[in-house]
């Protein structure tokens, strides 16, 4: 496995806690897939947060892109950007 920066870890960690963000989105990121992702946190999290992101992830839709039923984006309501009256 290629050394990562302290940084980069943190942002793996991130992402993989991240509802929404899919493991494929990892992968496009840092080449790594999702065995390699899961090694890293149980190395990096304790063994009781590591247990609780194992059963949150495993089956959500969402972090799995080829179960996901809409198109990959960034959620964005409806009025976002807009000048607002005041």
């Amino acid at each position: 496995m290629v050394k990562f920066s302290k940084e980069d870890i943190s942002r793996i960690i991130e992402m993989a806690w991240e509802d929404r963000t899919p493991f494929e989105a990892i992968a496009q990121e840092f080449n790594l897939n999702q065995s390699e992702v899961k090694e890293i946190m149980k190395k990096e999290l304790n063994s009781g947060s590591f247990l609780v992101w194992k059963k949150r992830v495993k089956g959500r839709k969402t972090k799995h892109a080829s179960l996901r039923g809409f198109k990959v984006g960034r959620h964005q309501s409806y009025d976002n950007n807009k000048i607002k009256s005041k």
